[in-house]
């Protein structure tokens, strides 16, 4: 990795992992920006105000509630990315953090931002 001015510059398989995660930060904060605006969006809370209907306010609020979490979890995938981009600059991108053994390039393709190999997550989710 090479640094032009303040831009990272990657070569071979890295400049592919780093495109794949630029590609899903861009996704995930699309995303959060949709939520954002939805959630947290004043005229929406206006609008609850003049609902006359409890069922309504009720619906008002569930998908208030939605969004928001929605907006957390997406949040959460903005770390995660955050953090491989981190790996991948230290040389430690790829590697499972809890066993240390590579992650597998098909999983590293679905979820760039991944953490664990097959093997260990599959271990979590047991748990």
């Amino acid at each position: 990795m090479a640094r032009k001015k303040g831009v990272l510059a990657f070569e071979g398989k890295d400049k592919e992992y780093y495109e794949a995660l630029m590609r899903a930060r861009e996704l995930v904060t699309g995303q959060m920006k949709y939520h954002a605006e939805d959630a947290l969006d004043c005229s929406n809370a206006d609008k609850r105000g003049v609902t006359t209907h409890m069922a309504d306010v009720s619906s008002d609020n569930t998908r208030h509630e939605m969004e928001l979490q929605m907006l957390t979890e997406e949040g959460n995938v903005l770390q995660l990315i955050e953090d491989a981009i981190k790996r991948l600059i230290d040389g430690e991108y790829g590697k499972c953090q809890e066993c240390g053994e590579p992650i597998s390039e098909g999983r590293l393709a679905i979820r760039p931002y991944a953490v664990y190999c097959v093997k260990c997550k599959s271990k979590h989710e047991q748990r």
